[in-house]
């Protein structure tokens, strides 16, 4: 009689985080991204968005595996050993943004975060680079700088304004815009549908005698901004008497009550707030029932963005929901054709969130 034997099927491994991160240094290496030395740690660990303990823990991995050595003054020489490939496209792929992770909203910080996996196991390393001075009103020397010193098969761009997306297209390097561009801005680019998005809001608010309403919105001309407010003026234009109040606030809570505190006092108050940013949603709400204000009795609100505290809001709010897996799908995939062919249509792919109803409608 034969004994038995096992026949359960290997358990998959899941890549850690100091793997991916050794494999995206390894292969900066061996394309020639760096000679001699690798740049120091703190400048690393901002390109790859991974803590100190991350990156020392893959730096250990490839001195074991014999890519690196470490000099007398504790600089991590590349060794001969890691020869360059011979010269081929370039299959690095780098965001730039205004703000570090730490600062993004938590759906951002998600989705950037599968955008790196899924970037990842298509063989493409991904570098992200934290920079207020190619966010100004005058980014070319930052963002010539920055593209020179750390070139990329294609650039990925988080919170742009024209001047930035005018750059990239004057310059005619393969950059995709997440977010909206400018209307004169000729880029491929990801976002919401904000338009869409909008006008369903406006739509729904008139449908519920809504007459006066206002969209709490940032400062600057921000295209998901724009597209909003564009898509609430087409949802009242067929309302009888409708009217829309913009308040655009600095992003303080102080500055934003002070407005709250004008619309209200106003000849005409809102009746219903439609709020850009899921955080200012809570600024929004917290100031209107302070001033005695019921939800949704006297006043309305919904939040264009959702994170997930917005889940535990009491009570629930109505707002729009994107899918943070498919966006980041169709970032991937738009990343990964740009970096292969060099171009892109100038084209604007939106994407259609969903409407979740809460109990502030």
């Amino acid at each position: 009689m034969k004994p038995t034997t096992s026949s359960s099927p290997r358990l998959p491994q899941r890549i850690s985080l100091v793997s991916l991160t050794a494999q995206s240094l390894r292969e900066s290496m061996q394309a020639g991204h760096w000679h001699g030395y690798l740049p120091g740690e703190r400048e690393l660990c901002a390109r790859l968005q991974v803590s100190r303990h991350t990156l020392r823990a893959a730096l250990h991995e490839l001195e074991r595996d014999g890519f690196l050595e470490v000099s007398d003054r504790q600089r991590r020489r590349i060794k001969t050993a890691v020869k360059p490939q011979k010269k081929t496209a370039s299959r690095v792929i780098a965001l730039i943004s205004p703000r570090p992770l730490l600062e993004m909203s938590p759906s951002t910080v998600v989705m950037v975060d599968d955008l790196r996996d899924q970037l990842s196991r298509v063989g493409f390393s991904f570098e992200i680079h934290v920079s207020t001075a190619c966010f100004t009103s005058k980014p070319a020397r930052a963002l010539e700088s920055l593209t020179t010193r750390s070139p990329a098969a294609a650039w990925l761009v988080f919170g742009s304004l024209e001047p930035v997306q005018s750059w990239f297209m004057r310059r005619q390097l393969p950059c995709l815009v997440v977010g909206s561009c400018a209307p004169e801005i000729r880029l491929p680019s990801i976002d919401t549908d904000y338009r869409a998005l909008c006008r369903h809001a406006g739509g729904m608010l008139c449908g519920k005698g809504h007459r006066h309403i206002a969209f709490v919105r940032p400062l600057g001309d921000y295209g998901g901004d724009v597209q909003s407010e564009q898509g609430l003026r087409e949802a009242l234009g067929g309302s009888h008497v409708p009217t829309l109040q913009v308040i655009s606030h600095d992003g303080t809570a102080a500055h934003l009550c002070s407005l709250l505190d004008k619309a209200l006092r106003s000849p005409r108050p809102p009746t219903a707030y439609v709020v850009a940013r899921a955080m200012h949603v809570l600024t929004v709400l917290m100031f209107l029932m302070q001033h005695g204000k019921r939800i949704p009795q006297d006043v309305a609100v919904i939040s264009r963005d959702d994170e997930t505290f917005l889940q535990h809001t009491v009570p629930p709010i109505t707002r729009y929901a994107s899918n943070t897996g498919q966006f980041a799908r169709s970032v991937c995939k738009a990343a990964r054709q740009l970096a292969e062919a060099g171009s892109l249509p100038p084209k604007a792919m939106r994407l259609m969130p969903k409407l979740i109803r809460g109990e502030t409608l």
